[in-house]
């Protein structure tokens, strides 16, 4: 994805302030090199971060008529205003190694004999890993193909296929479930209370049998 950013000579909080109600957004670059202060269109940035590929993919920044490959790394939004605070990228190339959280695209669950032949359902643990890799290899999602699951059976982490290069970060747990199968909870059966019919209305109602015989 590409977009489009303004070097800004003016900083802290008044400067931020005043860019903010000129509908821009303050930013910065970093890495390989002196950081670089930057402003931003606020409405392409507010719809550009809707979009998944701009969180886990690199990004062309377009900066003073030159092209720069960066990773966005932090955005800051207002607490319950639909606005961008402030936003950070980090400059990449082909031998920059990164570690970025990647979503987990996940396929074929309705056509998996767990959920089509046994009704149970999938249990999606986890729906991003933080993975390690140089930044010319880093995948935009990786997907998770569900059509063999069965009935009982977990997805883990080592069972997932990566690209060359790409390492998953467990965070010390040796082999993490990515996605396990639920059998469907067993309906109770409900028993109905016999209905009892009224009485009609101005019947009398029947003697018992000690009065029957007297």
């Amino acid at each position: 994805m590409k977009f489009v950013a303004y070097e800004r000579t003016l900083q802290g909080t008044g400067a931020s302030r005043r860019l903010r109600l000129a509908d821009k957004v303050p930013g910065i670059v970093y890495g390989a090199g002196k950081p670089t202060m930057i402003e931003l269109d606020h409405n392409a940035l507010f719809h550009a971060l809707k979009k998944e590929a701009f969180h886990s993919t690199i990004l062309e920044m377009e900066l003073n008529g030159k092209s720069e490959k960066v990773l966005l790394r932090d955005h800051q939004v207002h607490p319950f205003r639909p606005i961008v605070l402030h936003i950070d990228f980090q400059r990449v190339d082909n031998t920059t190694r990164i570690s970025k959280r990647i979503p987990l695209h996940f396929i074929n669950e309705e056509s998996s004999p767990a959920v089509k032949v046994d009704k149970c359902l999938m249990n999606k643990i986890v729906t991003e890993l933080q993975i390690q890799c140089l930044a010319s290899a880093l995948p935009e999602f990786i997907e998770v193909d569900l059509g063999n699951m069965t009935k009982g059976q977990s997805l883990h982490v080592n069972d997932l296929k990566l690209a060359d290069g790409v390492k998953v970060v467990t965070h010390g747990k040796p082999n993490p479930v990515i996605v396990s199968v639920v059998e469907p909870a067993a309906e109770e059966e409900v028993v109905a209370a016999p209905v009892v019919a009224p009485a009609a209305k101005g019947a009398k109602p029947k003697k018992d049998e000690k009065q029957n015989k007297k």
